[in-house]
């Protein structure tokens, strides 16, 4: 397995970025009058999985940064 250095690198990401792509598309089979309602709830929560998982990655990397610097305050 190879090292990840970008949260794009994680299988995880990849696949939700398919689904949401899957999800998007079918979504656009949904009946108009539900446009501004469940489609719209679908289609957000299917991007939000992407977005958590790159939220996380920056998190990790700043806890580690954070970890260091409190450790060189320290006499």
């Amino acid at each position: 397995m190879e090292y990840v250095k970008n949260f794009r690198d994680l299988e995880a990401y990849k696949l939700a970025r398919r689904l949401s792509v899957v999800i998007y598309e079918s979504t656009k089979r949904f009946p108009k009058e539900e446009t501004y309602s469940l489609i719209d709830q679908i289609r957000r929560s299917s991007r939000s999985i992407g977005a958590q998982i790159a939220e996380s990655w920056a998190k990790r990397g700043y806890g580690r940064l954070l970890g260091i610097a409190s450790d060189t305050a320290l006499p």
